[in-house]
């Protein structure tokens, strides 16, 4: 279970909520250790930088900073439906990752938790005058970080939900997905084909929903335990109903079935971790956007395959086949993903709706022929097949 702990640490950062509390907190903290600190100060910086000092800063900071992160949030949202609207709307979620935003919004956000919070403090008469030296420190400290922070929220909103924001956004997050494929082919386990899996009890899904994440970890751990091999029939970004098969276990009882099925993800919609289709799929959406009769952007639509073939090039592995002595994970085998598989995902929708758009067909075709000569050994073939179903 611990790989579910990591998980969820790993997706905790990339909350939007999570860095404005963090901050918010550390401010309150930074207030709360102010008292102590004042032994370290001489006599007389109370006089000079004392209540009457640190109380103006601090209103306005406290009415400046909750018009700032309101006026912000109005922004952020109305830029994310922007680029949700002209791109995919299933882009919203990545976008709303983005961690200057997130920095940016928690600056603000703990600069008003701080001020008002300090505000309240020197009303109670809860700060001595040496403790107000220290909170004067901390204010100018806060904003030099709002300072900071308005400046690259200024740079940040020239480029935010513009297209080339998004389609930039959407390719580091694919090419982080596909390379990590690209290093681990099958996840770390055994690859197999369809044709390999042999008979035995299925292992169900405990929910219906998209398979996100397998902790193939914990699942060969159970399985070197049971001396039993996990056949898994379901990949990352695949759909599958409650109770259907998400692997095959010959020889196994059925508590080790359902152990297994609470080691693999499933959500209501698709993420980047495991599934390196996700990020093609999303390119793709876009370029059909693109090329609907009410935008008619071939520009953008062929960009966007730009972007598609450098990320295939340049992450697509040579070899897809993970050998027996390099398996990590040797009790869990598990399909890899396919050269025609990626392609399938990324050409065949723009194909769809590029039939009046001649330019981009032409490209899609110059693309397609530069991909025939990846050195990746099911590559050519693939695009070879994808050429024929596609542009005859």
């Amino acid at each position: 279970m611990m790989s579910r702990l990591l998980l969820f640490l790993r997706r905790l950062p990339r909350q939007l909520w999570f860095r404005v509390v963090a901050l918010s907190l550390f401010s309150l903290l930074a207030l709360a250790m102010a008292p102590l600190m004042t032994p370290f100060l001489s006599d007389d910086l109370s006089d000079r930088f004392g209540r009457e000092a640190v109380l103006p800063v601090l209103t306005i900071l406290a009415s400046g900073m909750l018009a700032v992160t309101t006026f912000s949030l109005n922004v952020m949202v109305s830029a994310y439906r922007t680029a949700s609207s002209t791109a995919t709307p299933r882009v919203y979620r990545l976008l709303l990752e983005d961690t200057v935003t997130q920095s940016v919004l928690a600056t603000f956000t703990g600069g008003f938790v701080y001020a008002l919070s300090a505000i309240i403090l020197f009303r109670a008469k809860v700060y001595t005058p040496e403790a107000a030296v220290i909170v004067f420190g901390l204010t100018v400290l806060m904003v030099v970080l709002i300072v900071i922070a308005i400046l690259r929220w200024i740079d940040h909103l020239s480029d935010l939900g513009s297209m080339d924001h998004t389609l930039r956004l959407i390719e580091t997050r694919s090419r982080d997905s596909l390379q990590a494929r690209k290093t681990t082919p099958c996840l770390g386990g055994r690859c197999h084909t369809g044709a390999e899996v042999p008979e035995g009890p299925p292992i169900p899904a405990a929910r219906s929903g998209f398979v996100r994440v397998i902790d193939m970890a914990a699942i060969n751990a159970r399985a070197q335990d049971a001396d039993v091999d996990v056949y898994l029939t379901r990949l990352p970004g695949e759909f599958v109903l409650r109770g259907r098969p998400l692997a095959i276990a010959p020889q196994a009882d059925d508590d080790f079935c359902q152990a297994i099925s609470e080691l693999v993800d499933i959500g209501d919609v698709r993420s980047f971790e495991q599934d390196p289709t996700f990020g093609l799929t999303l390119l793709a959406e876009t370029a059909q956007r693109a090329l609907s009769p009410g935008v008619n952007d071939p520009g953008t639509a062929i960009e966007v395959m730009g972007r598609i073939e450098r990320l295939l090039w340049e992450t697509l592995p040579e070899d897809t086949d993970a050998r027996d002595d390099d398996a990590r994970f040797a009790r869990v085998h598990l399909a890899p993903v396919t050269a025609a598989a990626l392609l399938k995902a990324s050409f065949p929708p723009i194909a769809r709706c590029a039939k009046e758009a001649p330019e981009v067909l032409a490209w899609m075709d110059k693309a397609l022929t530069a991909l025939e000569h990846h050195p990746n050994a099911e590559m050519p073939g693939a695009v070879q097949d994808l050429r024929k179903s596609l542009l005859g």
